[in-house]
């Protein structure tokens, strides 16, 4: 379905699950997670179907970015972290969702953090998944060429230096294989709609300056940052300066040994694991 979260914008959602589930005598209400997917220019079907295995802990609420995937186009000038940040509490108060848990998975972390610098009191967690505070393009050359060896580490350069469809066709040959320790699920390229234009703006023109640390230090909320160790294109290191940018007493640090880009796509037991332990009604609230 799509959600009208200012007049005549409308974001594509899909809902898991009750918020409120019998109980005895009483509806217990269940706490909601907002998935933010990565790209820029990608979709929620990132997302699926490994989040399904939460519905019985949150509701679960997949939605497209603006202009992204089944949500409405919208024009270039729409395509920024600001607006992004804001459609989260937009899409919150169109469906009466009250401190949600927003999960931010790459680009979709990025979103996050500026989400968690605007509007420090909405959220009543975050979690902060595979993602970066900055370009950090040095960093990333370095572990594709560690990789892929020197044609990977060249189709990083030229795409993230030279955003495009040929240099993109490049990175897609040469470097997209590298971002996980574990094959792809072969049907899930179907399920994608992918709008390389927002791709390639965003490369060319916000992601170029963007720091977004100093943004977390009046962040209010318990904080999980979650970091693979043979993550190429958000390396472990952009996540340990995301933690040292957190206040110490609201941050959770967990890495992942094996694992690229998404720790649920190559170590699924290991990130349920920390994701419930996250995710359940007793983690205890930052003071």
């Amino acid at each position: 379905m799509r959600i009208e979260i200012q007049p005549g914008i409308r974001l594509f959602v899909d809902i898991e699950g009750l918020g409120h589930v019998p109980d005895g005598p009483v509806l217990r209400h269940k706490p909601t997670l907002v998935l933010i997917h990565g790209g820029p220019g990608f979709d929620h079907t990132g997302f699926r179907p490994f989040f399904s295995r939460f519905a019985d802990l949150c509701q679960v609420v997949y939605f497209d970015l603006r202009g992204h995937g089944r949500s409405d186009p919208r024009p270039a000038e729409e395509w920024v972290l600001d607006v992004f940040a804001d459609d989260v509490v937009r899409l919150c108060d169109a469906l009466g969702i009250a401190k949600p848990i927003v999960l931010g998975q790459s680009f979709g972390g990025f979103v996050a953090q500026r989400y968690l610098a605007r509007h420090p009191a909405h959220p009543a967690k975050v979690v902060l998944s595979s993602t970066s505070h900055h370009f950090g393009l040095e960093r990333k050359v370095e572990r594709f060429g560690a990789l892929g060896g020197p044609v990977a580490a060249q189709a990083a350069r030229e795409f993230w230096e030279h955003p495009g469809p040929q240099t993109w066709a490049a990175y897609e040959q040469h470097c997209r294989h590298l971002y996980n320790t574990r094959p792809k699920n072969p049907d899930a390229a179907g399920w994608m709609i992918f709008k390389p234009e927002i791709l390639f703006a965003h490369t060319r023109g916000e992601l170029r300056g963007m720091d977004l640390r100093p943004g977390l230090a009046g962040v209010q909320c318990p904080v999980l940052v979650m970091a693979g160790e043979d993550d190429p294109v958000t390396p472990p290191q952009d996540a340990e300066e995301i933690v040292a940018a957190l206040p110490a007493r609201c941050v959770q640090f967990e890495r992942f040994a094996g694992v690229g880009h998404g720790a649920w796509r190559d170590d699924p037991q290991a990130a349920e694991r920390v994701l419930r332990a996250f995710l359940a009604p007793s983690q205890p609230a930052a003071t």
